[in-house]
């Protein structure tokens, strides 16, 4: 039998900003199942491992890969591995280790890369409101907010490595025609060079010019805006790449120092929150609101 709705318990409420703001939300939108380690490469030793920039603010987590017969191709991995290797040269990831040689010649040739891991790439998010973190802790909820909000995706950009290897060349091409990048659109074309002087000299006609002014001063306003938002993208795509990766340590929700930051998350505040905001100033506040 259906009747109005009835209260059952109240809980207290405690707000917390005890590590603000470095409290950040990470979503792993295309996972099935949790972030851990596949038990083929458990049995290996193999873990989780992080790295980041932090001035530029982009963070990767290194997943280790199934190696199971029968979802792991080991001939696909060593290419794929290869491309990879070349693309963290690029980088200057690993360079290091590389380079860590004798003095003397080194006569055989190191071993190839397998490809042993998935790489989550982060991606900020806009947050429209203020995300809180909620810990229910001996029958109190306890509020923490969130400073950002970040989404990790597998990055599989070794394949445009690899992609340039295979791709065929077009005949009568320069070696160096296709290593560049594409043109700006934003730049005037380059003028047309010919390779040999022709022997007569072109006829001279009368050619008449006219100037027509542009009447459309929003479009003008609003490719010089698309010009400013490219060059803003590509001074951060420059200034990401020079930057150099730091390792962080990865730890999973069910060790020691993750439950330690978890409490530091709890209020250990027992004084009571007073409200200062009136009904009709939160309703002003509200967007759209016609109070």
């Amino acid at each position: 039998m259906s009747g109005p709705p009835r209260l059952v318990s109240t809980i207290p409420i405690r707000i917390s900003n005890s590590v603000e703001p470095e409290l950040e939300l990470h979503q792993f939108p295309l996972l099935t199942r949790p972030l851990q380690v596949p038990p083929s490469a458990q049995e290996s030793g193999k873990r989780i491992r992080a790295r980041s920039k932090p001035n530029t603010g982009r963070y990767e987590v290194h997943v280790p890969a199934d190696t199971r017969a029968d979802v792991w191709n080991p001939d696909r991995a060593r290419e794929l591995g290869a491309a990879r290797g070349e693309e963290d040269t690029d980088e200057n990831y690993g360079v290091a280790a590389a380079a860590t040689t004798s003095k003397s010649k080194i006569k055989e040739d190191p071993p190839a890369r397998k490809l042993a891991e998935i790489r989550m790439r982060s991606e900020p998010t806009a947050d429209r409101a203020v995300y809180m973190l909620a810990v229910v802790r001996d029958g109190e909820l306890h509020l923490h907010p969130v400073s950002r909000t970040l989404q990790f995706r597998p990055t599989m950009s070794y394949l445009d490595v690899l992609a340039r290897k295979t791709k065929p060349r077009r005949p009568g091409a320069d070696s160096d025609s296709d290593d560049g990048p594409p043109p700006d659109p934003d730049e005037p074309p380059p003028p047309p060079t010919t390779k040999a002087k022709s022997k007569a000299a072109p006829e001279a006609r009368e050619v008449q010019l006219s100037v027509k002014k542009a009447n459309d001063d929003k479009m003008a306003q609003a490719m010089g805006g698309l010009t400013q938002v490219r060059k803003d993208m590509l001074m951060k795509l420059r200034e990401e790449a020079g930057e150099a990766w730091e390792d962080w340590e990865y730890r999973d929700a069910d060790t020691q120092q993750a439950h330690e930051s978890l409490d530091k998350i709890v209020s250990q505040s027992r004084e009571p929150l007073k409200c200062d905001t009136t009904t009709s100033k939160f309703y002003r506040d509200v967007p759209g609101s016609w109070f």
